[in-house]
């Protein structure tokens, strides 16, 4: 391969390896040695489909792109390496010019572009529902102010019983305000200003600040990549985030308590892709795992969408505003929920190299 060749393969997002005629491996990319999880070096010689199972007739398929030299798809198919589950994929194969019979075969599970598209409907949602409330709570509260304002002055006139009353409309139209303040943070917020942050301190910041105020019944567990570099973020937004999943975890549990689990790690086959096509990789993940009830199950698909919450007396802002900052720091969150285990996932891109890290 010539040098931009190499740099094409390599930034591939999808796993992706080359076939020889004889069906033995000859190439495989970064995101290939991830989904087969062994090096390049253990995979190159050795039988496709002695590396891999795949629930579809792969010797028939490229024999057909061997003797038709045309592309072939197969839209499903499950694959595994024997030492997992096996994974729902797509499967392409196209033959290489001028490569004595060599195959590209690219892998696409379904599990990453579903994941993808939840995020981006998600963030689009959002972002609609946010700028609408946004604009009816600048509207209301003028209005609540002067409801509460009279309740006060009638107070002044009337007996104990009646003042409970006032008492309560003063209260909840407090609560109201509350409330829309809340939503109109959404507008507020200033576009984040990005630095190289180190994971790990901001996610410790948010431990610290957990375990003494409303997470302290809770366990919480560091399960933490150390090699991980920094990524590309506002710090101080980036901690609400981090503080606004282990509340929400913490929450979950109510008083009883649990476990919740701090897992980084590196994924460098993730990438997001916009609607105009641009994009980049988010090679940085960050889960916060909690053993709580889960979300239920009507909730879940909207559960980053504003005023969606599975508390009784949740605001359902929470999850929304966590939504609206990874998407402005170009990162994407999703969510996986059964009872005893949910998984919040944060991917985020890396930091430009040369930029000076965060300090702690």
């Amino acid at each position: 391969m010539t040098l931009s060749a190499a740099a094409l393969w390599a930034s591939l997002p999808l796993p992706a390896l080359v076939i020889g005629a004889d069906g033995r491996i000859v190439d495989v990319n970064p995101p290939a040695e991830t989904f087969l999880n062994a090096s390049a070096k253990s995979l190159v010689g050795q039988p496709l489909l002695d590396r891999l199972s795949i629930d579809a007739p792969m010797e028939d398929a490229l024999s057909r792109v061997h003797a038709h030299e045309s592309p072939l798809f197969i839209a499903e198919a499950d694959v595994t390496t024997g030492e997992r589950a096996p994974v729902q994929c797509a499967l392409q194969m196209a033959p290489l010019q001028d490569s004595a019979g060599q195959v590209l075969l690219l892998i696409s599970p379904r599990e990453i572009a579903d994941r993808l598209g939840r995020a981006m409907h998600v963030t689009s949602a959002a972002k609609s529902a946010i700028g609408m409330a946004e604009m009816l709570a600048h509207e209301i509260k003028n209005p609540l102010a002067g409801i509460s304002g009279a309740a006060q002055l009638l107070a002044m006139g009337l007996g104990p019983q009646d003042q409970e009353l006032t008492d309560l409309i003063v209260e909840e139209t407090r609560r109201i305000v509350k409330l829309l303040e809340q939503v109109e943070q959404f507008g507020n917020l200033r576009p984040p200003a990005r630095r190289a942050v180190n994971l790990h301190d901001a996610l410790d910041r948010a431990r610290r600040s957990a375990l003494v105020g409303f997470g302290a019944q809770m366990t919480i567990v560091e399960d933490y990549d150390p090699s991980l570099p920094p990524t590309f973020a506002d710090p101080d937004q980036l901690m609400q985030v981090f503080l606004n999943l282990l509340k929400n975890a913490s929450e979950a549990s109510g008083s009883k308590g649990g476990t919740i689990r701090l897992h980084t790690f590196y994924d460098h086959s993730l990438r997001r892709r916009r609607k105009d096509g641009s994009g980049g990789a988010l090679p940085l993940q960050v889960e916060i795992i909690d053993d709580g009830p889960g979300i239920p199950p009507d909730i879940a698909a909207d559960i980053f969408e504003p005023f969606v919450s599975g508390r009784e007396n949740g605001t359902g802002l929470g999850l929304a505003l966590v939504s609206k900052i990874i998407s402005d720091h170009e990162g994407w969150i999703s969510v996986d929920s059964v009872p005893g285990r949910t998984v919040f996932r944060i991917s985020l891109p890396l930091a430009p190299r040369g930029l000076p890290e965060e300090a702690s």
